[in-house]
């Protein structure tokens, strides 16, 4: 156990939700006889699935921050319609409408998190009355019609990586990304040894490190393999290359920014942070404006897939993503979770989906089989926490004890290490 727990970070929160995942795909590609592995089913996968993992990353720091947000398939299907309508009857270029759209969330976003900030209402009756407000909103302005958008604008939610270079069978740019994210996992190793020995802190053995570097590297590399051997003309999907860069910005945001450290410790114990000089008003807003700028982005990503927007887009959107955030670690009282435990979750979810479906599930048995895996995340999770034990499914801010005595004393000193730098 000490071995694994240094193979994945000494952070054993981590490897629980990878291990399931890792055992549904082998789970899966048993019982569909191989189907689930092949290049043709990844892509879909991956390609839909991507607006749900993108509403995952805003959501789950709006669920850090301590907040809920229910309108964020309402959200989408609203941007959606509008920037459909906009470019169908003012031919606008397809860039101006994306941009159109992430502003339009932009100020939803702010609408939003006024109320919640500044007017003290709960985020949960906000965006409940916004979850009505905008689904009324996107069938009054498309008047329950479905508007078809321009080629050029479907690339978003339904492009792939083009072809370029010499014939080998392969998608080039693919392979390319692939082997780049290898030398990062690499370097990325090769650099956590060194700041652990400049530090003087303790260096776990070399064959630890090779055989993480190992692991890692052949699951990028295989991956790469099945998203560039696709049938001809596909390759890594568009969505998937957004959805990738996200996780980067937000990772980083929420792990090495002082707003980042700020969200935290407002969810960990809104009080200690409040009394330590964190903004807790200018936190909740830029949470809420946050999540509806991405909800708008997923809806414009859903639009170019479905090759245009309609009445019925978003339904159930933000249930999808809660769930993803809550199985990929998030503490239901705030100030626990990460963007990329999120992300696992939410494809945890996608590939159990994606596995019922291939083996011809029922609509029925699918709801009732998702429900009972999140319903039995959770109380695992909380069943760990009772028990002073380590969360299997969580992922960070292990330090937040259930005392109010420890929660306070470590969100002040998260307060301090910020403000000295």
């Amino acid at each position: 156990m000490n071995a694994l727990k240094q193979l994945f970070g000494g952070n054993t929160r981590q490897f629980g939700m990878i291990f399931a995942l890792i055992a549904l795909i082998i789970l899966f590609q048993f019982m569909t006889g191989g189907l689930t592995l092949t290049s043709d089913n990844v892509i879909n996968l991956f390609n839909g699935n991507a607006y749900i993992l993108i509403l995952a990353i805003g959501m789950v720091l709006v669920i850090i921050a301590g907040h809920i947000d229910l309108s964020v398939g309402s959200i989408a299907a609203f941007v959606g319609i509008v920037v459909a309508i906009t470019m169908r009857d003012w031919h606008l270029p397809w860039f101006i409408g994306i941009l159109l759209g992430l502003i339009l969330g932009a100020i939803i976003g702010a609408w939003q998190g006024f109320w919640v900030a500044y007017v003290g209402i709960p985020a949960f009756i906000v965006t409940l009355a916004g979850m009505l407000l905008f689904r009324g909103a996107n069938q009054f302005v498309g008047k329950s019609n479905t508007v078809p958008v321009p080629k050029d604008f479907q690339y978003i939610g339904a492009g792939y990586l083009p072809e370029v270079g010499p014939v080998t069978g392969y998608n080039n740019l693919t392979i390319l990304i692939g082997l780049i994210v290898v030398v990062a996992i690499i370097w990325g190793e090769i650099r956590s040894r060194k700041n652990a020995v400049s530090l003087g802190a303790d260096v776990p053995p070399l064959w630890i490190s090779v055989l993480k570097i190992v692991l890692l590297s052949a699951a990028v590399l295989y991956a790469t393999y099945l998203f560039a051997t696709g049938r001809r003309g596909t390759s890594f999907p568009i969505p998937g290359l957004i959805l990738g860069v996200l996780v980067l910005i937000y990772g980083f945001i929420s792990s090495k920014t002082i707003i980042g450290r700020h969200i935290y410790a407002v969810g960990g114990n809104r009080h200690a942070a409040a009394l330590s000089g964190v903004q807790s008003k200018r936190v909740d807003f830029l949470v809420m404006m946050n999540m509806a700028i991405l909800a708008g982005l997923a809806g414009m990503i859903f639009v170019g897939r479905s090759t245009g927007s309609g009445p019925s887009d978003g339904v159930g959107w933000e249930l999808d993503a809660i769930a993803a955030v809550f199985i990929g670690g998030a503490a239901v009282t705030g100030g626990v979770g990460t963007v990329v435990g999120s992300v696992i979750g939410g494809l945890v979810m996608a590939v159990l989906n994606n596995g019922l479906q291939l083996l011809n599930v029922g609509s029925d048995m699918q709801s009732i089989i998702k429900g009972l895996v999140l319903l039995t995340a959770v109380a695992f999770d909380v069943y760990n926490k009772s028990q002073g034990k380590k969360s299997i499914i969580g992922l960070m801010m292990r330090n937040f004890g259930n005392r109010p005595q420890a929660e306070t004393t470590k969100t002040k000193e998260v307060i301090s290490t910020t403000t000295s730098v």
